[in-house]
């Protein structure tokens, strides 16, 4: 895939996220049965990083729970983020506002809220590493493969020895209503050609007419992004939505 077609479909998505930011968090106030399901196994004084963090509505459902560790949650959309509940504060929780296509994020990531902290910036040895790393609906919106691997390969060096990943990406081909909401390529000045098999745009009728970039993963796609990237997958189900098939769940850790 050409540089600017990936700029493109990024800027789609980023465009989206800043448009319908209110309309969004309106329609996830609450979390997704296949990510409650995950939080029944998370310790409540681990270190956890929520790729994907949005609003907060995971580290919200985690502070009801009575999470004593810590929580950082990074997202590439500033509206979302502004959208974090004023209760959820450092040094418990930290919120940034990274870009998973940049090379080097992790390092980014951890510079800006070193800055934040009050305990002044920190060296690269105060990055914790994290008993869990969660990565729900993320992979979908990065395209081609080269770039959900490399993002993948990056979560997997801030994982503590028996840190985990919990995945989910959206398997919207499995609803036929959702079929009906795959838009031409065209919307968006591009063609088919261009992009990768498996990529879709996606219209949102809530609050407007907006568009999403979204990549389809297959189940043996799932897999191999995990094994490609240095994981083994320990569990896998489905759950959400129609019929609780809309959502593919994995949880990898570091093969040995």
């Amino acid at each position: 895939m050409q540089r600017e077609v990936i700029e493109r479909l990024l800027s789609i998505n980023r465009g989206f996220y800043q448009s319908f930011a209110q309309t969004f968090r309106a329609t996830r106030s609450r979390l997704q049965p296949g990510v409650l399901r995950v939080l029944e196994s998370v310790q409540l004084d681990t270190d956890v990083l929520d790729l994907g963090c949005a609003h907060g509505v995971l580290a919200s459902e985690l502070q009801v729970r009575g999470f004593s560790g810590r929580y950082v949650g990074l997202d590439s959309s500033r509206p979302l983020l502004k959208l974090v509940s004023e209760q959820l504060q450092p040094p418990r929780y930290q919120f940034g506002l990274v870009e998973l296509d940049q090379e080097h994020w992790p390092a980014t990531a951890q510079s800006l809220l070193s800055q934040g902290s009050a305990a002044g910036p920190a060296d690269a040895g105060d990055w914790p590493a994290f008993d869990w790393v969660f990565a729900f609906a993320v992979f979908h919106h990065l395209p081609t493969a080269d770039l959900r691997r490399s993002t993948a390969h990056a979560i997997n060096g801030l994982l503590s020895p028996e840190g985990r990943v919990a995945v989910s990406v959206w398997d919207f081909l499995a609803s036929p209503r959702l079929r009906g909401r795959i838009l031409p390529w065209k919307t968006v000045d591009l063609i088919e050609e261009e992009v990768d098999e498996g990529d879709y745009l996606v219209d949102w009728r809530e609050g407007g007419r907006g568009t999403r970039y979204v990549h389809h993963f297959t189940d043996d796609e799932l897999h191999g992004l995990a094994h490609e990237s240095g994981y083994r997958v320990v569990q896998e189900y489905r759950s959400d939505g129609e019929s609780s098939r809309l959502g593919r769940y994995q949880i990898w850790e570091v093969a040995r």
